[in-house]
């Protein structure tokens, strides 16, 4: 009774996979809180998955506020880690048509929810995502940000990176989410580019901090992608990613030469070093 009562008043669900995100899940949870949502109820999952330290205590100690806005908290407490095992558990309790999938790290705008849930709010498969805000504490990393967010992918596509959302008939695209690396990638490529939506309400997404760790999770980035083009050929019929042409990178160089040299650094190191263990890696 109480599951039918909670699939009829939620309309909206915010999943977020945790790993060991003690530090941050707080702020994401108080992000989700301070939204300006009028659209009725909200279902929120944090999957816990391999914690060892206080994740999981950190995000019920929020259930009490979520319960005075008439929303529901549920954190699940799962032994075996994994993001892509995670996700799969938590979408198999959702009570609600339209679903947010939210890194733990990120910090969404008092209007993303409202607008991406206008955005998937018709009978169409849609999948949309904010506007993204890459930020950084390092110099280094700092540097490498200014370069990336100006790559056209970024600029100019509706990339995803720790938020996108779709509504039902779009979650209806796949089935559960397959063991690869990159799962961004695979549900972005499940819709062609007409069916993506951007939206103007943004959201602040860490990156890694110092050389080593953008190292890291740039190479796991490419070999992420590389892994969906040949487990699902299909998929790249949808790749919208634009050319990068020469005239526009030596724009940046002048403009930004130091920058430009950190951020081309990371990406020629990563591509040299792509043969190696390219696993999970937050860089934090």
């Amino acid at each position: 009774m109480m599951q039918d009562k909670m699939a009829g008043s939620m309309r909206l669900c915010v999943i977020i996979p945790a790993n060991n995100e003690a530090a941050l899940i707080g702020g994401c949870l108080e992000a989700i809180l301070a939204s300006d949502w009028q659209g009725g109820g909200v279902q929120v999952i944090v999957a816990a998955n391999g914690c060892s330290d206080d994740t999981v205590a950190q995000a019920r100690g929020f259930a009490t506020a979520f319960d005075r806005l008439g929303w529901h908290l549920e954190v699940l407490d799962l032994a075996k880690g994994g993001k892509l095992n995670a996700l799969n558990l938590a979408d198999a309790k959702v009570h609600a048509p339209i679903r947010v999938y939210l890194d733990a790290d990120v910090t969404i705008s008092r209007g993303l929810l409202w607008q991406l849930a206008d955005a998937l709010s018709g009978p169409a498969p849609r999948y949309a995502s904010g506007k993204v805000n890459i930020t950084a504490k390092s110099w280094l990393s700092r540097a490498y940000a200014r370069i990336w967010r100006q790559v056209p992918f970024m600029s100019d596509c509706v990339p995803g990176c720790g938020v996108f959302a779709v509504n039902d008939a779009g979650r209806a695209r796949w089935g559960a989410f397959p063991e690869i690396i990159s799962d961004d990638t695979y549900v972005r490529l499940s819709f062609a580019p007409q069916e993506r939506v951007g939206v103007q309400a943004s959201y602040e997404w860490p990156i890694a901090e110092g050389f080593h760790n953008l190292v890291k999770v740039r190479r796991r980035q490419d070999v992420g992608v590389d892994e969906v083009a040949q487990k699902f050929p299909d998929l790249i019929e949808n790749d919208d990613k634009p050319d990068f042409p020469l005239s526009r990178k030596l724009s940046m160089a002048l403009h930004a030469p130091i920058s430009f040299a950190v951020y081309s650094g990371v990406a020629l190191v990563s591509k040299l070093t792509r043969n190696r263990n390219a696993g999970w890696s937050r860089g934090r």
